[in-house]
């Protein structure tokens, strides 16, 4: 969705996977790359693995430096990533050691990027990986949480996760680290005198999670939402967006406008000063009028669709549908009035029901690799499946 401007029901690739984009699923990064960007990124790609037609290197980044497959990236201590093509190994990790983090080589790629291209117009995709499903940060971060809460259930670990005696107290310091590392890279936009001229953008892919022992009801991490990850509910789906324009974006302004990642593409190429995009065929609309302060002027969509297969999801203006699978019955839901999805008014609203239903139906192509039917989907590989 965020590459290709197109919605859950639209996109190449629908749920983990280790299918690729293919060469006429365009991407905004080939969209500046074309009007004189520089591109860069790092952290979890999951577009394509090495050598597919969904590698960075084919869908328009220069250069990338991370993890290519999804379930490579549930380890912060990798004894591999791969850097524009080529596998890059960490011998700190080998044999089992976990010295080195992810997380740190990340950020130190991302500064130095934006230090060797601070002389001309870049974009940089810092696809960080933390607080994801393993629950590990090193000590540095750790011994500011260490003993702060009772910890009632220990993780004892997993084949894919390590184990975590403190999992609610290393949660907290990944994300401290995570907010002190966002701080970092801002400072140095400041520093460069680069913050008048970059617009920078931080949110999520999905709600939080359970897995590796993570204990979300404890930090209230949904608020009032229902749901987690793998859920179409707000809870897996309603994330914060930020966004940092200085001199742009008035500070501590709100927006309550609805937007998913599909806008992302047609907000970057307007910036960009990129060709008209209605070949590219995208789902999504330009945020800029909202961003630059001209709300007035800011193009809404008349739907957003989401899917996971079997559950699909609508809303148009504050009703949302939401049915778990094809033989499932539809669920209605007035957000304005009921953000935690805690009464289906399908009944008392029949007619907007069937409306959004038939929507459910209109809104999406078929994808033969990605189908509703759950005793049709395609396996993954992926230790994350719901």
């Amino acid at each position: 969705m965020l590459f290709t401007g197109k919605h859950g029901g639209h996109a190449r690739i629908r749920a983990n996977s280790k299918l690729p984009l293919l060469p006429d699923d365009l991407t905004f990064s080939q969209v500046l790359k074309k009007a004189g960007y520089a591109t860069g990124g790092v952290g979890k790609w999951a577009l394509g693995l090495e050598g597919s037609t969904g590698a960075p290197e084919q869908k328009g980044m220069d250069s990338f430096f991370g993890y290519l497959d999804q379930t490579h990236a549930h380890t912060y201590y990798p004894d591999y990533l791969w850097r524009n093509g080529k596998r890059e190994p960490i011998p700190g990790n080998t044999n089992g050691q976990r010295t080195v983090y992810s997380h740190d080589l990340f950020v130190n790629e991302a500064l130095d990027y934006i230090r060797r291209h601070q002389e001309r117009p870049f974009f940089f995709y810092a696809a960080l990986t933390i607080p994801h499903a393993e629950v590990a940060v090193p000590d540095d971060s750790f011994e500011e949480y260490r003993g702060k809460w009772p910890e009632p259930k220990a993780f004892p670990g997993s084949k894919t996760y390590a184990p975590q005696t403190q999992p609610r107290a290393v949660r907290a310091a990944m994300i401290t680290r995570l907010d002190r590392d966002i701080g970092r890279i801002l400072d140095l936009l400041d520093e460069l005198k680069l913050s008048e001229n970059t617009l920078v953008i931080f949110t999520s892919d999905n709600g939080p999670i359970t897995a590796g022992g993570q204990d979300p009801e404890f930090f209230d991490s949904n608020g009032p939402l229902r749901g987690l990850k793998f859920s179409l509910y707000e809870g897996g789906i309603r994330v914060p967006m930020i966004a940092r324009w200085r001199g742009r974006i008035p500070s501590e302004t709100e927006s309550t406008l609805v937007s998913d990642f599909a806008d992302m593409f047609p907000t970057f190429a307007e910036l960009a000063g990129a060709a008209p995009l209605g070949a590219a065929g995208v789902d999504g609309v330009s945020l800029v009028p909202t961003l630059t302060g001209r709300p007035d002027q800011q193009k809404r969509r008349d739907h957003y669709y989401w899917e996971a297969a079997p559950q699909q999801a609508v809303r148009r203006g504050d009703w949302k549908a939401y049915r778990p699978a094809p033989d499932k019955p539809l669920e209605l839901y007035h957000l304005s009035n009921d953000l935690g999805e805690t009464t289906n008014v399908a009944k008392a609203h029949p007619e907007v029901a069937a409306s959004l239903e038939r929507l459910l139906v209109t809104a999406r192509t078929e994808s033969p690799e990605f189908p509703l039917q759950a005793n049709k989907r395609t396996k993954t590989n992926d230790t994350e499946k719901p």
